[in-house]
């Protein structure tokens, strides 16, 4: 009996115990009375239907679906907000900024690919195979440029609406990390791009 109650069929399912065999018995009445409720739930406001249409209260609430899948993102999916190492203010500060402003693009990028990819983190890991390639002659000065990109990386380009530069000038710093994070490297092309 305890186990029907926690299992919330304890109302349309009589259980009898009869030496050692267990009947089953389902009221069909009550189990349809119950179905009607099937899938539903109760939002509760203190707001009065004159402050806030039912239609409304329901809307913010669904919203709170997409503030929830904004801050796993933030903090496991592509950004990686924690842990964070950082012990002044500013830095702490500067750090939340950079993933906030890194969560927008992916948005971007989300409404901008939503058609033809399933997930922003395949575009990024697509974005991974362009490089940076030095071109240099005996008779003129080297630079660098990034070949034409395959057709599929030129439609995530091209969709985003970035164009890439012909030739870079760089200033000979390099930069390495622990591991290869394409976003980061989009994020550093893109804040190039749109001179952020």
């Amino acid at each position: 009996m305890a186990r029907a109650k926690t299992l919330r069929i304890a109302d349309w399912v009589e259980l009898t115990v009869a030496e050692r065999a267990i009947t089953l018995t389902v009221q069909e009445d009550a189990q349809t009375e119950a179905a009607k409720l099937d899938g539903c739930y109760v939002l509760k406001t203190d707001l009065s239907p004159t402050q806030a249409k039912k239609e409304l209260v329901h809307d913010r609430y669904k919203d709170l679906a997409s503030v929830e899948h904004a801050f796993r993102t933030c903090k496991t999916a592509h950004l990686e907000v924690r842990p964070i190492f950082l012990r002044r203010e500013a830095r702490t500060r500067a750090h939340a900024f950079v993933v906030m402003l890194a969560y927008q693009i992916i948005q971007y990028l989300t409404a901008c690919w939503s058609t033809w990819i399933s997930t922003v983190e395949e575009g990024l890991h697509a974005l991974t195979t362009l490089c940076l390639v030095e071109v240099s002659s005996t008779n003129a000065p080297s630079y660098h440029c990034i070949p034409t990109p395959r057709d599929t990386i030129a439609r995530l380009l091209h969709s985003a609406d970035i164009t890439l530069p012909k030739a870079f000038s760089l200033s000979g710093v390099r930069v390495s990390t622990r591991k290869n994070c394409s976003l980061n490297v989009f994020l550093s092309k893109y804040s190039y791009l749109t001179n952020f």
